[in-house]
């Protein structure tokens, strides 16, 4: 079973990188939330895969700074995408590695692309592969010696394809509180992109956080079917707001846009907008990839690289993810009880549970 591309509405193929680069332990999977179905689709293919895979990669210590590239689907600036960039860049700023990449590749592209970055000596390979899972783990296969890491929804495979996420359900609940608290119709909207377990599970966390503070708290879910589609989000986004949503929840670019025009407030996803919707953004739930690509650069350096899960990394307590509020936009009281309840998910005393089934609407 493929899940939808991270490309998803067809976006043509441009890439840097070929004639003009730029210069710009296993770990059980079910702890992560990983769909039992989506993996029960793939086993047999992954494993066939592993199978003639399994050839030790190089294990020599490497000196800074090392070959990176990455692969992305998408433009940088969608907001998945630029939180792995922004990550890779502070790591060619320090020295660390030298950084290529390639934005907007077709999924029929994607495998081609993959093979000529690590026939031209990368160590390391970012991307993400929701759309292509089995081409990109045969490539991995094809070059042991090559350090592969990417977004996907299954599991890591031996010797060196690495798997990520952006578990940030955390800092989604935290903003939801916010939305819950805040809201004074008890209707909440919320655009995005794929109904699938990386979007799913921190719209649920979300609503989990704004019934807490509000068990009335009511909900208008709607996917749009693409990743990158900023006039199809805010359509919806009207949509909800003209059926008596006052807070919108931002998956997708587009929707901060329509709460702008229409004077409500709206809750930020993985990066941070504010600075762009003054008066708008309430909070946001922020994803950090620092530590997952600091992790993988170290394991390459010094020869412990393997197929790993990296979706640890993305939790709060690693810093991998955080939640920022405007504290002019947000009651004090509300804020103190937020704040609390972060202080409890970086302690560990309290756990946001992962819930990877698609989010429906309550009214």
């Amino acid at each position: 079973m493929m899940v939808p591309s991270l490309l998803g509405d067809g976006a043509g193929d441009r890439e840097r990188g070929f004639g003009e680069l730029s210069t710009e332990g296993d770990v059980d999977m079910t702890n992560w939330g990983r769909s039992i179905t989506r993996r029960a689709a793939f086993a047999v293919a992954a494993a066939a895969v592993a199978a003639v895979a399994f050839v030790a990669p190089a294990s020599a210590q490497k000196t800074k700074p090392i070959k990176v590239a990455a692969i992305y689907t998408v433009p940088v600036e969608q907001q998945w995408v630029s939180r792995i960039h922004k990550a890779l860049n502070a790591a060619k700023d320090r020295g660390d590695i030298t950084y290529v990449y390639s934005e907007n590749v077709a999924n029929t592209d994607y495998e081609r692309v993959m093979r000529e970055y690590a026939e031209q000596g990368n160590d390391l390979i970012f991307g993400e592969v929701f759309g292509v899972e089995q081409a990109a783990r045969t490539v991995a296969a094809d070059y042991p010696e090559v350090a592969f890491v990417m977004g996907s929804s299954f599991q890591p495979q031996d010797p060196n394809f690495s798997v990520f996420d952006n578990f940030i359900h955390e800092p989604s609940y935290l903003t939801g509180m916010v939305a819950g608290g805040t809201t004074e119709s008890n209707v909440i909207g919320m655009v995005g992109g794929y109904a699938i377990p990386e979007v799913n599970r921190l719209m649920n966390a979300f609503m989990a956080g704004a019934l807490s503070v509000n068990p009335d708290a009511k909900f208008l879910v709607t996917f749009i079917g693409s990743w990158y589609d900023p006039p199809k989000a805010k359509e919806a986004a009207f949509a909800m707001i003209d059926a008596g949503a006052d807070i919108m929840y931002a998956e997708r670019f587009g929707v901060s846009d329509a709460a702008k025009e229409r004077g409500i407030k709206a809750i930020g996803n993985v990066i941070d907008t504010s600075a762009d919707y003054p008066g708008t953004i309430l909070a946001s739930a922020l994803w950090h990839m620092e530590p997952s690509v600091d992790t993988a650069i170290a394991a390459v350096l010094d020869g412990t690289y393997k197929g790993d899960d990296y979706g640890k990394y993305s939790f709060m307590g690693v810093g991998g993810g955080s939640f920022v509020a405007d504290e002019t936009l947000v009651d004090p009281a509300l804020l103190e009880e937020v704040k609390a309840k972060e202080a409890e998910i970086k302690a560990g005393s309290f756990t946001v549970e992962i819930d990877d089934e698609e989010p429906k609407s309550t009214m």
